[in-house]
């Protein structure tokens, strides 16, 4: 068992026996459940959108390499300056690299995963720059010193109370328990952050290939905040949140706020082409673009699993997975949680340490249905599974399977294997639990399935005569 696997296993255990954890998770998804059911009800057809969004992003992943050329030149030429980073060290050093070289001193930061990803406030604090998390989630969960809880709900963890406390002693505010006033604290003590910034930094909702945009969407205004005000501008994204056209926004905004949040629209959704251009009130003097690889080619080249390529980071797989609202999205150790987490965390950051992510699952399927791009959750979790083994398997293991493919191919041997299993399961209690038990990984929490003296086949075969 790898590290990882250790520490999920530990906090999992500890945190599926938190009733409060698990009631406060409950009851905001039982909200979002409502919200999200009217407004997809709003939709002509959810099926067909979810149709047609599928294939737009199937043309847009299929052929990357023509759509990352489109918009890399049509934003150049508005004097965007492009870089292409390989690994996660190349997009840190280019950016801390800006950074030093323009002495900056305070960063503000939009909501970016893709910075999460890579670790780039570790970076960045290393060097002496302060960096803001400016959605106000996330803000919470950076005093707190955690890593966002959701995709899209960075501090669903917490109630106003918890909040409240936090904010009295890291901002000296009076305690309250009222949303607005906790919201107000903290837009008080952000204004001066954006004023103050020398750099910004924000991720992409999408990159339209046409036009040589980014679009952002957010609740707060943060993000237009960030982008109009430091004299710098850094849009750090994957390499997968291409679209072709412009007109795809009108698909894609309103299926990526029904599904993340259960709006008609995100209140602030903005297209970004370019530094300040002469006559402009206010935008960046010096605009970089990081399109981020780090491990996204490697998928790509997996016709299989292609498909994972093309979420667009709305969260909807967390808030139906039985596996999430039990364990939580701290529990999974690594950037992206949940269903999606559990499908390319193991191709980003390596099958062999990853892998359990994909075995902690139902396999219910419920991740695919609420998919708004019809992405094959359930299954890559099992082709996860499958390729984790083919890579490692033990002479045990490897002896087992030859025996499994023996009897199941041979319907005498299979019939015989279950009248031993019946006779076996009779000393089973003696060896339960103990060194000697082949199924104590199973039954240490779980009783063994019994296993009946007569088969279904024999009790027809008897009845028919």
């Amino acid at each position: 068992m790898s590290e990882f696997a250790a520490q999920f296993k530990a906090a999992a255990t500890r945190l599926t026996r938190d009733l409060r954890h698990r009631g406060l998770i409950a009851t905001a998804l039982g909200k979002y459940y409502a919200g999200r059911d009217e407004k997809k009800a709003r939709f002509q057809n959810w099926q067909d959108a979810r149709q047609a969004a599928a294939e737009v992003k199937w043309e847009a992943v299929n052929h990357l390499d023509k759509y990352l050329e489109e918009f890399v030149k049509k934003i150049e030429a508005r004097g965007a300056k492009v870089f292409w980073a390989s690994t996660a060290e190349q997009a840190r050093d280019y950016i801390v690299e800006i950074a030093r070289h323009n002495r900056v001193r305070t960063l503000v930061k939009s909501k970016a995963m893709t910075g999460e990803e890579i670790h780039l406030s570790e970076a960045l604090e290393k060097i002496g720059v302060e960096v803001v998390e400016t959605d106000l989630g996330e803000f919470i969960v950076q005093l707190r010193k955690e890593p966002p809880y959701h995709i899209v709900f960075p501090a669903m963890h917490l109630t106003r109370h918890e909040i409240s406390d936090l904010f009295k002693e890291k901002l000296g505010s009076a305690p309250t328990d009222n949303p607005e006033e906790l919201t107000m604290i903290a837009r008080r003590a952000l204004r001066q952050k954006y004023l103050r910034a020398d750099m910004s930094i924000s991720g992409a909702n999408f990159a339209i290939a046409e036009t040589g945009m980014i679009s952002l969407t957010t609740n707060e205004g943060n993000g237009r905040l960030c982008t109009a005000l430091p004299r710098i501008h850094i849009a750090l994204l994957g390499i997968e949140k291409i679209l072709p056209t412009l007109d795809d926004l009108a698909l894609f905004l309103p299926m990526l706020a029904t599904s993340g949040a259960a709006q008609a629209l995100t209140c602030y959704n903005t297209l970004i082409g370019g530094p300040r251009e002469i006559g402009e009130m206010d935008g960046p003097q010096d605009f970089h673009v990081v399109l981020l690889d780090n491990g996204r080619t490697r998928l790509l080249a997996d016709a299989e699993q292609r498909d994972a390529l093309h979420c667009i980071r709305c969260g909807a797989c967390l808030n139906v997975c039985p596996i999430y609202k039990n364990v939580g999205g701290h529990t999974y150790g690594t950037t992206y949680c949940g269903p999606i987490g559990a499908v390319i965390t193991p191709h980003l950051r390596g099958l062999q340490d990853w892998k359990h992510l994909s075995f902690a699952s139902s396999l219910c399927g419920a991740c695919t249905e609420a998919c708004p791009v019809k992405i094959d959750l359930h299954h890559h979790l099992l082709q996860n599974r499958r390729n984790a083994v083919r890579e490692q398997k033990g002479a045990v293991e490897r002896l087992l399977f030859a025996a499994s493919v023996i009897v199941l191919n041979r319907p005498w041997l299979f019939r015989m294997a279950g009248k031993l299993a019946w006779f076996g399961q009779r000393f089973h209690g003696v060896i339960k639990g103990t060194a000697l038990d082949p199924a104590r990984a199973w039954t240490t929490t779980r009783e063994a399935p019994k296993v009946v003296r007569r088969s279904f086949h024999d009790y027809w075969r008897r009845r028919k005569k």
